[in-house]
């Protein structure tokens, strides 16, 4: 007869669980473009491509403070983008 009961079994894989979860890695946001870091001829794609990581940060802010719902969340930020774009 085996030492361990269904009890046992059940506590086991509970644990085993909740640690490959503490070890697996969170998923992360893109990081903004550092233009510093980059070679100068690439100096200025980077300017760019920071600037849109902001406009996307700062809609998506804005769609997390209207609660906007997920799966309404791609229009808001598309609607949300082309209206930064045309004030600029």
């Amino acid at each position: 007869m085996s030492p361990f009961t269904e009890a046992h079994l059940k506590q086991f894989i509970i644990i085993i669980a909740a640690i490959a979860l503490a070890v697996a890695a969170p998923a992360r946001a893109q990081a903004l473009v550092d233009p510093n870091k980059v070679a100068p001829e690439y100096r200025e794609a980077a300017e760019e491509r920071r600037a849109e990581q902001m406009r996307q940060r700062e809609c998506a802010l804005k769609a997390d403070l209207d609660k906007v719902l997920p799966r309404d969340r791609t229009v808001y930020l598309n609607h949300c983008l082309d209206t930064l774009a045309v004030k600029q």
